[in-house]
This record gives C-alpha cells, structure tokens and sequence, in this order.
C-alpha cells in the first residue's frame, strides 16, 4: 500500500451553490483550499490534489431511487417536484444535479484510491452530505456521497467498514442506509436529537433488531458540551467499538459545526478540540485499518473563522504533517477575505487557545455529559461483548 495522502479538489466544486444567504456557502471550502494552500500544506510530499469526475447514475443508484435522480433533474424548471426539494433547507439551483453528482464522484474517487492502494488516506472537504436519503433532500443535502462511497466499498469486497460521524448534527443518512448491514458500523457523535435537527440519533437507535443489532452507535450530547466534555465523550465510546468491530477501513464524516460560533447547534468546541478529533480518528486508522483513512468534511457554517482553519488542520493531520496550532495566518489571506466583504473577522492564528486535556470516564462521577456517555454504553456496548460499567472496555 502507497503511503501516499490524496486530497479530491477541483474548483468546479464550488458550483454546489445554494444561494448567497444559505448557511452551505461553498466560499467555505474555497477558503480552505487558499488557506492550506498558503501554509503550505498542499506541498506535502506525501500530499496529491486529484481532480474527481462527476458520479453516472450506475454510482448514484446504490444509495438513491431512479426515480429521485430523475426528479432532481428537473427540479430547476419543475417547483412541485416534491422529493424534498424547493424548501428551505433545500433550495433548488442551476446544475445542482450535476454538482451534487461531482462530489459524490469526488468521494467515490477518494474510496477508489484505498481500495487500489494508491493512497493510504483519501479527503474530500467537499463531501459528508450525510442527511440525503435514498428518495428525498435533507439537510443540505442532495445526494449521499459517503452512503455511496461506502456501498462502493462493499461491492468491492470490503466485509467491515466503521463510518464514525463528528458533525454535531446526527448522521441519519448513512445510518439510514445501512441499518440492516452488519458489515457497516455507523458511530455518530452528536448535539442530543432533543435540541437539534434531523431529530434522530438517540442512544436506543442501535441497529435492526432483526439483521444488525449493534451495527449503529449515537452518542447525543448535552448543549454547551465544550473540548474536554467531546474528548472525555469521544474516548469513552469510540476506541472501544472500533477496536470491538475490527474495521479494515475508516470512513469519517468530519463536520465542524461543533464549534462554539457556529450559527446553527450549541456545542462549544474550539478549533483545538476540533483538532484533537480528527487526531484521534487518525490514530485509530493506523491502529485498526493499516492507515486506510477517508475523510469527508460535511457541516460547518463558521465560513471565515471556523471551517477553513478546522479542514487546513484536517489536511494537515492527513498528510503526517501537523501544524502547530500557534502558526500565523498569512496577512494576504485575512486580507483575501476582507476583499471579499464577508462579515465576520478573519482569525489571525491557526488556535483559538482551547484547553484539549480531558480525565477519562469512569462510572463513578456524575455530569449531564457523563450520563450521556453512560446511556450509550448501556445501549450498545452489550452487543461487542463489553461491560458498559468497566472503564477498560
């Protein structure tokens, strides 16, 4: 296997465009790609930026209905298409078939590059639209690039594939599609279903009782839980369920909007903490999947202050290459985003000083955190042969 690290971009990404006051604004990823590009984190060695090819209807058709891909082809022209489309969340736009067949196409080209061992870790920022379902929109999403990918991943031969979620909004999509298969672990880490849309993602949702009970995993945190609360959370939870289910490939879903200024949830991540996810779904990579490691971005709606430094950190982290959380931003990048006239303040460093410490969980202490963590543990751990109230597991 190739040491190498792949990163899908093309600009023709930027064209999955929802209009100009939707929180999906793809000057998001446009800033990261100048920003990683300007910290030099694009010139890694090990590091190749690949063009994708839109998805044909062969890919697309894994996870959605016939009938849905012909319905988002003519929704630019056809305001009664249904499906989901034409609302708010989901606004129709020109090309957007088109574009949303590109990113999906961006995260099958990621999965490719594993599968043929060409690259030991594949991302694509532009992917993780997680809440499309097989016949409808949702969420911002069109189509279900990593219920795709991964589908692509099985038809390949793949037996066991860990989809872990960090975005704070819960991975309904892929859970959705893969509820019934035991060959598909979905892990989703989320603000609690009571606060927060799609509304799903309770502890209780543990698979299908019938085909793959256990194959799902939703840990709902509180509002306001902060670096140490997702890490203490993160490491009581995921390791153990991972290593239990011995996937031979990661697929992680690495939405930012976690944070603490993001205009659409209430969690209270840093870019610190955020840093110190992907470190750890990193780690875990090397440790159960001989590195083999596809990273998708997904939400994130902090355009200027939060997503392009989460996702340079992500790319960084990708190709062996850390950043150091003090490093400068490059004056002609904030002075990049001043011209542009977006409102909020460019940050100046690559940290926002968030303290990453966390005690381990134990059984004993007691923190509306805590007893989150506790209510998954009693739901799932039972089904990977893991004592719930054993630290150790």
């Amino acid at each position: 296997m190739s040491d190498a690290v792949a990163v899908v971009w093309d600009d023709a990404l930027l064209g999955y465009t929802m209009g100009g006051d939707h929180p999906l604004h793809p000057v998001r990823l446009d800033l990261t790609m100048r920003l990683a590009e300007g910290l030099g984190v694009l010139a890694s060695d090990r590091l190749e930026v690949v063009a994708p090819t839109p998805a044909g209807p062969d890919l697309l058709t894994l996870c959605h209905d016939p009938e849905y891909l012909e319905a988002v082809k003519r929704a630019p022209t056809d305001p009664g298409v249904g499906h989901g489309l034409h609302t708010a969340d989901n606004p129709v736009f020109e090309g957007m078939y088109d574009a949303a067949a590109l990113i999906t196409g961006g995260s099958v080209l990621a999965a490719e590059l594993l599968h043929h061992g060409r690259a030991q870790h594949s991302v694509n920022i532009s992917g993780g639209l997680h809440h499309a379902m097989r016949d409808r929109a949702s969420g911002f999403c069109v189509f279900n690039d990593a219920s795709i990918a991964i589908a692509w991943l099985l038809r390949q031969g793949w037996e066991r594939i860990a989809y872990v979620d960090l975005d704070v909004h819960h991975g309904d999509g892929v859970q959705t599609a893969f509820y019934d298969d035991p060959r598909v672990l979905t892990v989703s880490i989320h603000q609690t279903p009571l606060t927060l849309f799609p509304g799903t993602g309770f502890p209780e949702e543990t698979g299908d009782p019938d085909k793959a009970l256990g194959s799902a995993v939703n840990l709902a945190l509180p509002n306001g839980t902060d670096d140490s609360g997702w890490l203490r959370a993160f490491h009581a939870v995921v390791p153990s369920v991972l290593r239990a289910f011995r996937p031979q490939i990661l697929v992680t879903q690495c939405g930012c909007d976690a944070h603490h200024e993001d205009p659409l949830a209430d969690l209270a991540l840093t870019i610190d903490g955020q840093r110190a996810g992907y470190s750890a779904v990193h780690e875990l990579a090397h440790e159960l999947c001989e590195g083999r490691w596809l990273a998708l971005g997904g939400g994130g709606y902090g355009l200027v202050r939060c997503v392009p430094r989460a996702w340079t950190h992500l790319i960084a982290e990708a190709s062996g290459e850390r950043l150091d959380p003090v490093t400068e931003i490059p004056q002609s990048w904030r002075d990049d985003v001043i011209a542009r006239g977006l409102r909020a303040r460019p940050p100046t460093h690559m940290t926002e000083g968030g303290y990453t410490g966390f005690a381990a969980w134990d059984p004993f202490t007691e923190s509306r955190v805590d007893r989150a963590i506790a209510r998954t543990r009693r739901a799932s751990f039972p089904y990977f042969g893991l004592d719930p109230d054993d630290p150790r597991d």
